[in-house]
């Protein structure tokens, strides 16, 4: 992967970001609200933890349920694993749950019963995926390995002319993924980088809480249920359906929102400079989605209003629905683009024809 960073551009001839964020803090201050989290944001989290963790004290307390019941069950835990994600812990690690440090630090440690860690989603997420966001070397999301082609800069191998089939059964591997192999790799790669989300981490402590957790983690979903009854193969499957169900909401609802034929993919000129500035690339390099959807706007935290995350991911989801007409109008007013998609189905649709366009072998495009 290319490494060096790019920097973008200083001079903002339009003022764009200058006159939005005067227009935002405007409408904070004009309403006397705060930019954090409220008590909707609370009761979304109790109702995601109550979908999360109620069935698993039912497996564990009922141990000789029937396994569809099982089933339907870990199918639950996955709904709530991914509310809670792309809701609390997502708030949380950007410090926009609460005006307390510490609250945002306990809520943003919720991706510990999620199968992930702090310090490695912190890097990936705020500090590569916000800052060099759809840059192809730098921004990982847009980094499948081989088997997903994400970018007509990455290399085409002839079984991506089926991507948009397959991809969608390996999108639901995601948090799976992130329990077994994935936080290793990430901590190695990151630390060898010497990467860090505010201040610099001890490697020791870091590499001691990632073992420390992941053990607990196993323990609490694997070893506590067999130990009180239930059967082995039965915790084997409910807790991959579990993941896979979490890991298919959340990579859909991640992938919908950059990779898609709205997007950009701009890169660096020779001198890595981006020809935009950081505020005008993100318009650029996003799309919401299902804006008026009030299902789709609370379950997913806010992450189909994707360009007002950008542009101000330390103000918590819950206002995004408000603060999106400023940013269209001021989009608007500054001749810069705004992208999105008025249902979810249409994004859903997007996305996947434009994997099936980046599977076509680069000179048939």
């Amino acid at each position: 992967m290319n490494i060096t960073t790019p920097t973008f551009a200083k001079q903002d001839n339009l003022k764009f970001f200058r006159t939005l964020n005067s227009k935002v803090n405007n409408y904070f201050k004009e309403n006397n609200i705060q930019k954090t989290g409220n008590w909707k944001l609370y009761l979304k989290t109790v109702i995601l933890f109550t979908i999360f963790v109620s069935p698993y004290f039912l497996i564990i307390t009922l141990t000789d349920m029937s396994f569809w019941l099982l089933l339907l069950l870990s199918l639950i835990m996955g709904v709530g694993m991914a509310g809670i994600g792309m809701n609390v812990m997502h708030d949380g690690n950007h410090g926009s749950y609460s005006n307390k440090n510490w609250i945002n630090k306990f809520m943003g440690g919720t991706i510990y019963i999620l199968a992930g860690n702090v310090y490695n989603w912190q890097v990936q997420h705020n500090v590569l995926h916000h800052t060099y966001t759809n840059i192809p070397g730098h921004d990982e999301d847009l980094d499948a390995g081989r088997v997903i082609r994400f970018t007509k800069q990455a290399k085409w191998y002839s079984f991506h002319r089926f991507q948009h089939y397959y991809s969608i059964f390996l999108y639901g591997l995601l948090t799976f993924n992130w329990s077994l192999t994935t936080d290793f790799k990430q901590m190695r790669a990151y630390l060898k980088r010497k990467l860090s989300y505010g201040e610099p981490k001890n490697v020791k402590m870091l590499w001691t809480t990632l073992v420390i957790t992941k053990i607990i983690y196993f323990l609490v979903w694997i070893i506590i249920p067999m130990i009180l009854g239930v059967i082995w193969w039965k915790v084997v499957i409910g807790f991959f359906v579990m993941h896979y169900t979490a890991g298919l909401i959340l990579s859909v609802v991640f992938q919908l929102a950059h990779i898609v034929d709205e997007t950009d993919n701009p890169q660096p000129n020779d001198s890595g400079e981006m020809e935009n500035t950081w505020a005008i690339h993100q318009l650029f390099t996003t799309v919401n989605f299902a804006p008026k959807n009030w299902i789709v706007n609370w379950y997913t935290g806010g992450l189909n209003h994707q360009i007002e995350h950008h542009l101000f991911p330390n103000i918590s989801h819950i206002h995004y629905g408000k603060i999106a007409k400023i940013v269209k109008e001021t989009a608007k007013d500054c001749n810069l683009p705004y992208h999105e998609y008025q249902t979810m189905r249409s994004a859903v649709i997007a996305h996947f024809k434009h994997l099936k366009d980046l599977g076509l072998k680069p000179e048939l495009i």
